[in-house]
């Protein structure tokens, strides 16, 4: 485990802190430290920076009570740049948007991101507009009876596919088990955040069970 001393701080006394939603893994913002914001954010377990254009310590959160609470720390490979993992309270940007980067600058044509967010976002946008000819548009409009008995039909195809050992077409069930789970969730208004949530307490609770046995 690194130090403070292990790390380097540019002429000006500050080290780049690239902050990244825990949850999500999007880049939230791009921040600067020096040695005592570090401190602090090390101390408090919420990311303190230093303002280049205000010249003072900055408290993420202070005011808007959009705190970041750090998860992680880590240095690259040269020890002149950190990344930042958090869970945050609210808006990473001034601007109240989740991230700082919401421009596009280039994209490929071939190329296409994924991410469960990005997925999230677009079930979210068939519940609130329910475009026609859309899958996901039918089930909305057909409730949560019919989400419910989707859910349960994709777990018994997951269990078919797993007990025939057949890796390709569990992957496949898999996918669709998760997209009506996905739906489900929106409709229930449960967030990826309030599942993470929910499985890093179980990871807490296993890990002193462990540590029980161990003893």
């Amino acid at each position: 485990m690194l130090n403070i001393d292990d790390l380097k701080f540019d002429a000006s006394g500050l080290i780049p802190a690239v902050v990244v939603d825990a949850v999500s893994k999007k880049v939230l913002t791009l921040a600067y430290m020096n040695r005592e914001s570090l401190q602090i954010t090390m101390e408090k377990g919420l990311t303190c920076f230093w303002s280049r254009s205000r010249q003072e310590l900055w408290l993420k959160g202070e005011t808007s009570g959009n705190y970041q609470h750090v998860v992680s720390i880590t240095a690259d490979c040269d020890r002149d740049a950190l990344v930042v993992m958090v869970e945050k309270d609210g808006p990473a940007c001034h601007l109240g948007t989740d991230s700082c980067f919401n421009d596009p600058v280039w994209q490929s044509d071939e190329l296409q991101e994924f991410s469960l967010e990005g997925l999230m976002a677009l079930l979210k946008g068939r519940k609130e507009t329910l475009p026609e000819g859309s899958y996901t548009t039918y089930l909305f409009q057909k409730g949560l009876d019919k989400i419910l008995k989707k859910v349960g039909e994709e777990s018994t195809e997951v269990i078919i596919a797993g007990k025939a050992e057949d890796k390709r077409e569990t992957v496949y069930e898999i996918a669709d088990l998760a997209y009506h789970v996905m739906v489900l969730m929106t409709e229930m208004g449960i967030t990826l955040e309030d599942v993470h949530r929910e499985l890093a307490s179980r990871h807490v609770i296993d890990h002193k069970v462990k540590q029980e046995k161990m003893t």
